[in-house]
């Protein structure tokens, strides 16, 4: 039996105790293996090392290092720092901004080793993810984000001191309700550029004051004018209708708000633009990011720059952040996308460089093509969480997991059926389930504004087409129409239309009158 002796002083470090020298040596370290061996391609790295105080206030404004103030961030403040100062909640090891240059936040309280993963994982997996993936390309401005930021902050700060605290208060309650609803789903032909909001925000608020809404202030209100003098196509046509980014709509046709008003819509609007890309690749982006760390910590502990102590500190660490519970654990609360995306990666691994007869079958373009880490990074830049699943779940990987496919619908049966086993059409069935759970399009409520009643009352009307039987939660239907109706200025409709394009509920809500 023989022993590797690593020699002590290539070590990056010994024991759990780190300074600011020794996060630079780990950082260059990471740095040489990612870039020089797995061939990543990353914005430069801002590292900065927080208290759990700070990481608190991080969680509670949406991890953004810049952002406007609002009661909700110090609720969630209060929520999280409760649980974590009971010992009945962690703290995550990093926070990572998608911004040019990349920050990570690395807590105080980690370890030596623990800085190290995180590193590896946020400030070149992830780094390297939002660069490339073709989602943040389109939808994101890394360059921009942090002086849109500041603007966003600083003006809604100015409309605080001008209009009052609660009134802007009110239109972020309002915004903020309505923000999943508030971004554009399909790619325009430009790209965003946030640097140049604040000055396209001067321009629009010097033409509003010397311009009128020509649309509502020609319309008259009333039984002046039949409903069928404008026709339905015209009117839809005038107000860009169907829409479904709805506060795009009230910031460009809500007739009663304030210019200022508007613009606070078009900041909650870039927000949660920015963050749209995050919500459809949970799965890619997490997976990307452990298995570098993981490709990262082995190299690391190969080359002798780790010790055993603490790549095996590491591999503990590593294991809880891919465990997943089965389906009958108290713990089980659906997949864990660090486990799932994580045994892809490894699974796409396995069939680039020592396939089966099986993986050829399913997989002829990659299978035994022998680059790895060629094909991860081209998988990595041009899948989403919903198409890289249905494209790359294998019958081994189902087989590993012990998936299957349970069907339970008591209009067609009694009880419930496991509609897919462990067969060639079996795992077709269950990857095709699997992938719709991660597309947007199908978890989330469709709801287009679809008409508005210029000649009556301006009603406005809103349509949901109800999928799989799911209708609208009365309780938050109700609070967020509400919102949408303060915003409108007058009476808002919402129709659910079902599978036979019946109306099937309609929900209403009216503006509430303000005492200034």
């Amino acid at each position: 039996m023989t022993m590797t002796v690593r020699p002590r002083e290539r070590l990056l470090f010994e024991g759990a105790d780190w300074d600011f020298a020794t996060l630079q040596r780990v950082h260059d370290a990471c740095e040489e293996i990612a870039l020089g061996e797995l061939g990543l391609d990353v914005y430069p790295n801002q590292i900065e090392v927080i208290t759990s105080e700070q990481m608190l206030d991080a969680y509670s404004s949406t991890g953004m290092p810049l952002f406007y103030r609002h009661w909700s961030f110090g609720k969630h403040f209060a929520h999280h720092e409760t649980f974590y100062r009971r010992g009945m909640r962690d703290l995550a090891y990093e926070i990572v901004i998608n911004s040019s240059p990349c920050i990570s936040y690395l807590m105080e309280e980690n370890t030596a080793t623990m800085q190290t993963l995180v590193i590896a994982h946020a400030a070149f997996g992830h780094n390297h993810f939002f660069k490339n993936n073709y989602l943040f390309k389109l939808w994101t401005d890394a360059e921009g984000i942090l002086d849109y930021l500041d603007f966003a902050k600083g003006y809604i700060t100015r409309c605080e001191e001008r209009y009052g605290e609660t009134a802007v208060e009110r239109t972020l309650d309002a915004a903020h309700a309505l923000m999943s609803h508030g971004v554009h789903r399909y790619a325009g032909k430009t790209t965003i550029d946030l640097r140049q909001e604040e000055k396209r925000e001067q321009e629009r608020r010097a033409h509003e004051e010397q311009m009128f809404n020509d649309l509502w202030r020609t319309v008259p209100v009333g039984k002046a004018k039949k409903a069928g003098d404008i026709g339905l196509e015209k009117r839809r046509a005038a107000l860009g209708l169907p829409q479904d980014n709805i506060l795009y709509f009230l910031e460009k046709s809500a007739p009663r708000l304030q210019p200022w008003q508007r613009e606070i819509l078009r900041i909650v609007r870039h927000v949660a633009q920015y963050f749209h890309p995050q919500r459809q690749t949970k799965v890619m982006n997490e997976g990307t990011a452990t298995f570098v760390h993981y490709q990262i910590m082995n190299r690391l502990h190969e080359r002798g720059q780790i010790s055993d102590g603490n790549f095996l500190e590491f591999l503990k660490s590593h294991a809880n952040v891919v465990f997943q519970p089965n389906y009958d654990d108290r713990r089980f609360s659906g997949f864990n996308p660090y486990a799932l995306g994580f045994a892809m990666m490894q699974d796409i691994e396995r069939i680039v460089t020592k396939p089966t007869e099986e993986d050829r079958a399913w997989f002829p373009d990659i299978a035994g093509r022998g680059d790895a880490m060629g094909v991860l990074r081209d998988v990595w830049a041009n899948y989403r969480d919903e198409s890289f699943i249905s494209q790359f779940l294998s019958p081994n990987l189902i087989r590993r997991l012990r998936l299957f496919h349970l069907y339970d619908d008591p209009e067609q049966t009694e009880g419930v059926l496991v509609s897919a086993i462990h067969n060639e059409r079996g795992y077709l069935r269950i990857r095709r389930q699997l992938s719709r759970e991660y597309d947007i399009g199908w978890t989330d409520p469709a709801i287009d504004i679809v008409d508005v009643d210029l000649a009556g009352d301006r009603r406005l009307l809103l349509q949901h087409i109800v999928m799989n039987g799911c209708y609208l939660q009365e309780g938050d239907t109700k609070l967020v129409l509400q919102h949408l109706a303060d915003l409108w200025g007058y009476d808002v409709l919402l129709q659910e239309i079902d599978g036979s394009s019946t109306v099937a509920k309609e929900h209403a809500a009216s503006p509430r009158k303000i005492v200034q």
